[in-house]
């Protein structure tokens, strides 16, 4: 009766789809109720509200259409009975977990399986207070549209991750009862899936006995028959949640059979027994036919399974990495995690080929795209990098809300300003709160810029996020922080920083080529020297040239302007590797930008572009150069070139440009000042001998 009552309204609301102001009103009255007692009946049958109810039908509804007829959403989302086509796509993703633009690549690949994956996000049972606000909201702050749609969306989502971090935080093992699925078909041949789904989920968990315990199909269904339910259709969430309670699960998985036309869906949610929020939805389709049933099932308990594994990969991780799970793969995840910990120890090679492995596994891992896109920049393989990032950048509408800024800010790193960058990163924070990688992120942005004063609070709120989560920072967030601490003429905190540093980091060569900076800086010339020593043989050990190492000394004499022994130094690499172009460009610039011998490093660099004339870095070492020899016009047109080729923005080349651009225009200026007062000292002269000759004319017609 309670199927048959379900059809007969998904009826009525079919026949009236395309009329907007069809409403809980009008599905009262075509029901025959009274709206509280439809309200009522809903409720204990599907756990659902009459508006609800509604906009799900629409939204099946308007599924169907977007698979099977060549339409656009906008016009299906007038088709199906909703007002505006920016509300439809807000509910339709929230709904089935993706945008509608997107089902027509999520649609049959197979016509003889018919399967389709599916995975929904709906939010209807989770949080129906916050979403009834959120909704009014929407209407009655119109212009508030963004925020609502984070209110919706994301919101939710962001809870679930704190609510999986509780059950998480004991550090033992996940706890779960799987309840029989409920037939709610009108086909009483699927009442033997009830059990066969069970009993499937259960042995899938089962194999993970150091990850997850599970309560035996024995124990659940006892317990189930002790309640007096005549059948599993019978069967409410909140029966469950006692069930599970009294097998002291932390979580419990309640699904259902479904059928719709030629098609058979299996659905099931992820329930936290204590608050019973439902945490995941899970949902697979396929024919409506008995021998697809274990393909469907299969598909479902894959992804039960796999879902719980990587929620028991995330112990002991930051909340910021807590966020980034956009795979159903825990091996892809392991393999993420793998990367993010080889580039929190400064080997982003090892972390490239971590995360094209886990690509590899899962080709949607979207934040796996993202960090290796990130890590081709950081290795300065700008081409690689540009390419990939355009692949993701054309499909930012496509991914999850949570991830499209961090697209947005990998392609701003890479076509446009850290200004726009940091825009972006703002707007992460604005929409989820803190996350240190993203102070960290805006830090490195503003030193780019070269506004450190700006650089050292973002990178200190990193070092505080981290001390409240119990969580070790990266090297990069000591190293940062202490170089813009120098910049400022901080010394005491970059010490007191590098202290904790060394304790995090023990011979990390990063580490310690800041503090001998420092050393140098306050003329501790013994611990100086112990630390270069100290530099010189980690280096050495990580299979390092010699004229590498020798560089990267100068390098540190050279921040300490110590310009002497910092040109020795860059000598001495040039002398390892008289022919490489890097370390002609190295101690070129270091003659020219440090006024030590401009015309030696014009000549350096000139040798260096006859290797690689199409080299930007070196196209700057030369105009810098020109500029210093106050070639002005020359200058600018190495600049411009060297403008034209660099991958990304260079703070130091647009001070370069721009100085040229100025000395330009005043030369210019300067040039027709003189021209114009050679002109005029010649009209002078002109005019003198013009007047001389009329002169000596009248006198001669006089005499």
């Amino acid at each position: 009766m309670d199927q048959a009552f379900i059809r007969k309204l998904t009826d009525i609301i079919l026949t009236n789809l395309n009329n907007k102001d069809f409403g809980v009103k009008e599905l009262a009255r075509e029901s025959g109720m009274s709206r509280s007692g439809l309200n009522r009946r809903l409720n204990k049958i599907i756990n659902k509200t009459i508006s609800q109810f509604i906009r799900e039908v629409r939204l099946q509804k308007a599924l169907e259409m977007l698979q099977n007829e060549s339409v656009t959403a906008s016009e299906v989302a007038y088709k199906v009975g909703f007002s505006s086509p920016a509300y439809f796509n807000t509910c339709f993703h929230e709904f089935f977990g993706y945008p509608p633009g997107k089902v027509k690549k999520r649609s049959i690949e197979s016509p003889e399986e018919d399967m389709l994956t599916h995975v929904t996000a709906r939010q209807e049972q989770k949080r129906p207070i916050q979403q009834t606000l959120a909704f009014s909201k929407l209407w009655i702050l119109f212009l508030s549209v963004l925020i609502v749609i984070v209110a919706i969306i994301l919101y939710p989502k962001i809870l679930k991750r704190k609510t999986l971090d509780k059950l998480r935080s004991s550090g033992e093992r996940i706890s779960v009862a799987v309840m029989p699925f409920q037939n709610m078909t009108n086909d009483t041949s699927w009442n033997i899936w009830q059990k066969g789904i069970q009993n499937n989920i259960i042995t899938s968990l089962s194999s993970f006995p150091d990850v997850l315990k599970v309560s035996q199909t024995e124990s659940v269904n006892t317990l189930i028959q002790s309640k007096d339910i005549a059948s599993y259709a019978s069967l409410t969430r909140s029966i469950a949640r006692t069930i599970s309670q009294k097998l002291d699960a932390n979580v419990f998985i309640f699904g259902s059979i479904q059928q719709a036309g030629s098609k058979l869906r299996i659905s099931a949610e992820l329930v936290d027994t204590k608050t019973e929020e439902v945490l995941r939805p899970f949902e697979v389709n396929g024919l409506n036919k008995e021998d697809s049933i274990l393909v469907i099932i299969d598909s479902l308990r894959k992804k039960v399974t796999d879902f719980l594994l990587i929620s028991k990969l995330k112990e002991g991780i930051s909340p910021d990495m807590q966020r980034y799970d956009y795979t159903y793969s825990p091996v892809a995840y392991r393999l993420f995690l793998n990367g993010n910990e080889a580039s929190g120890k400064g080997d982003p090679a090892t972390a490239l080929k971590l995360y094209k492995e886990a690509i590899a596994i899962d080709s949607n891992f979207v934040v796996a795209k993202i960090f290796m896109t990130s890590h081709y920049m950081f290795l300065g393989l700008y081409t690689d990098a540009k390419a990939r990032c355009l692949k993701i950048y054309e499909q930012r509408d496509h991914i999850p809300m949570i991830y499209r800024n961090n697209v947005n800010w990998l392609h701003a790193c890479l076509f446009e300003t850290p200004h726009e960058s940091i825009k972006y990163l703002r707007q992460d924070l604005q929409s989820y709160g803190d996350w240190a990688v993203v102070y960290g992120l805006i830090g490195s942005e503003y030193s780019k810029l070269h506004q450190f004063d700006k650089a050292i609070p973002e990178f200190e709120k990193v070092l505080k996020l981290c001390k409240e989560w119990d969580v070790n920072p990266s090297y990069a967030s000591y190293t940062t922080l202490g170089f813009a601490y120098h910049k400022t003429g901080q010394y005491k905190k970059e010490k007191k920083l590098y202290r904790k540093a060394v304790n995090d980091f023990p011979g990390n060569p990063d580490v310690i080529f800041r503090q001998t900076v420092l050393a140098l800086s306050e003329e501790k010339t013994k611990d100086a020297n112990d630390y270069i020593e100290k530099y010189k043989s980690i280096r050495k050990e990580n299979s390092v040239t010699e004229a590498s190492i020798m560089t990267g000394v100068a390098d540190i004499y050279s921040d300490a302007n110590i310009l002497d022994k910092a040109e020795e130094y860059y000598r001495q690499a040039l002398l390892l590797e008289p022919e490489k172009s890097v370390r002609m460009n190295n101690l070129a610039w270091f003659l020219i930008d440090k006024d030590r011998n401009i015309d030696e490093g014009l000549k350096l660099i000139d040798k260096a572009l006859k290797l690689f004339p199409d080299s930007w870095a070196m196209l700057d070492t030369k105009g810098w150069g020109l500029y210093k020899q106050d070639k002005y016009q020359e200058a600018l047109k190495f600049l411009q070139k060297a403008d034209s080729l660099k991958p990304v923005y260079s703070q130091d080349l647009y001070d370069h440009l721009e100085a040229a651009k100025k000395a330009v225009g005043i030369y210019e200026i300067r040039s027709l000042s003189v021209i114009i007062e050679i002109r005029l000292q010649k009209l002078k002269l002109f005019g003198s001998i013009l007047l001389c000759t009329l002169v000596l004319f009248i006198r001669t017609s006089h005499s």
